[in-house]
């Protein structure tokens, strides 16, 4: 671990992080968000290219900018852009396949393509949704939540880790790790919950934590199992000691989307 690369371009990271979060208005924070979806999915593209099926970076990017655009304009309903999507696509690739070979690799490309927006786009747009409907706090309980069970998931299975929990996508994870994840993260969110928002309650924030960080911890070695597919470490190094922008986000993926949705069924 080279913390010479690591430090410097965490301070900036949480500093940009930070200052976007607290003092953006709403549409320049949605610009840069979509610019750092935008970067991320363009590296999960770039894995996928490493395999012999492409997915079409330029319909991505597209639809991912039409999706997310759904977040910020309410009255652009999410049905309607996705019809229009499904007809461009459909036209796009009408003209695009003009060979035996690209008929066959169409559905597989096609795939790929929109599985990466609503891995990256559809999941991290929700980011904007818990900022407009709730404010910044939450967006720190959950940063916070998911780095306090990442680090004591780390030490716990660093010191007493000795059962694999996924040999094959990340085989460095243990269950008592991963267990000692949940245990630190539910303890943590509880201190950070009575700093951020005392008004939820601890058995609230035990529960919030708790779901939290078991989706965080599933989504971590399911973006593993698309890097170790191609034989890569990082999605990119455009991020010193850090990998690449997919890398940073990888554990909001699956618990970005639940804790919203978690916050609107329980009515807060």
């Amino acid at each position: 671990m080279d913390l010479k690369k690591r430090l410097p371009t965490a301070l900036i990271m949480l500093t940009v992080v930070f200052v976007t979060v607290q003092y953006a208005p709403d549409w320049m924070f949605f610009i840069i968000l979509q610019l750092f979806i935008i970067a991320a999915l363009l590296e999960f593209y770039s894995l996928c290219r490493r395999r012999t099926i492409l997915p079409q970076r330029s319909v991505g990017v597209i639809t991912a900018l039409v999706l997310g655009a759904t977040f910020y304009f309410p009255q652009f309903h999410l049905e309607f852009a996705l019809f229009l999507i499904i007809v461009a696509v459909g036209v796009y690739y009408l003209f695009l396949v003009n060979s035996v070979e690209k008929v066959v690799v169409f559905p597989q490309s096609i795939a790929l393509t929109f599985f990466g927006v609503v891995y990256v786009s559809f999941t991290l747009n929700f980011i904007f949704l818990l900022r407009q409907r709730y404010g910044p706090y939450l967006i720190y309980f959950l940063l916070a939540v998911i780095f306090i069970g990442d680090t004591g998931a780390y030490f716990i299975g660093k010191m007493w880790g000795r059962r694999p929990l996924a040999p094959i996508a990340s085989p460095r994870k243990t269950w008592e790790g991963s267990l000692g994840g949940v245990v630190t993260a539910c303890l943590g969110g509880i201190l950070v919950q009575q700093i951020l928002w005392p008004s939820l309650g601890w058995p609230k924030a035990l529960i919030f934590s708790f779901f939290i960080n078991v989706l965080a911890q599933i989504s971590d070695p399911v973006e593993s199992l698309f890097k170790r597919a191609v034989g890569v470490k990082d999605s990119s190094n455009l991020l010193p000691g850090h990998g690449g922008f997919l890398d940073r986000v990888d554990s909001l993926i699956f618990a970005l989307p639940f804790f919203y949705f978690l916050l609107k069924w329980l009515k807060i």
